[in-house]
């Protein structure tokens, strides 16, 4: 499952990144220092993240300390489909499937905070069944799992 599974990750990051700044070429958005490095942070840790948390790692790099940046960039790269916010956890995670339109189901580890992410699609199943039933239109859906990842079961 990606997100648990080895892989390169310099080449997931740089990816990502590639993806981003194509997107946002093609939207006029400005990719800034601050959003690009807060996706970069987000790439790199393979973990959900705390608004604070990405804010320390901006401040140590120079590129602000106030709340609002760290908001400011993330609610970017939410709205721009870079990063989803874990509900649950109320902290973010970089988005393993950029580009595409999709509701996410995040699979989170107790013990390490790792997520993995996997398409759901709401409008299938016994959620879709039920929404169907009651005449209820799924506009979006938001699937949070909690359980151990194959690292932490491992012996």
């Amino acid at each position: 499952m990606p997100g648990f599974d080895p892989h390169d990750h310099s080449a997931c990051v740089a990816d990502a990144i590639s993806a981003a700044e194509a997107h946002c070429a093609a939207a006029k958005a400005q990719f800034t220092p601050v959003r690009r490095r807060t996706l970069e942070i987000l790439l790199r840790e393979h973990k959900a993240m705390g608004a604070y948390d990405v804010l320390a790692r901006l401040d140590a790099d120079g590129l602000g300390s106030a709340p609002p940046v760290a908001y400011r960039a993330l609610d970017f790269l939410v709205r721009h489909g870079f990063a989803h916010k874990i509900a649950k956890l109320n902290a973010y995670v970089a988005c393993s499937h950029p580009g595409t339109a999709h509701d996410p189901a995040f699979m989170i580890c107790t013990d390490c905070d790792a997520v993995a992410e996997a398409p759901a699609d709401p409008d299938r199943g016994q959620l879709g069944r039920a929404a169907a039933e009651a005449g209820f239109e799924i506009k979006t859906a938001v699937f949070e799992a909690e359980g151990i990842c194959p690292s932490c079961k491992a012996p």
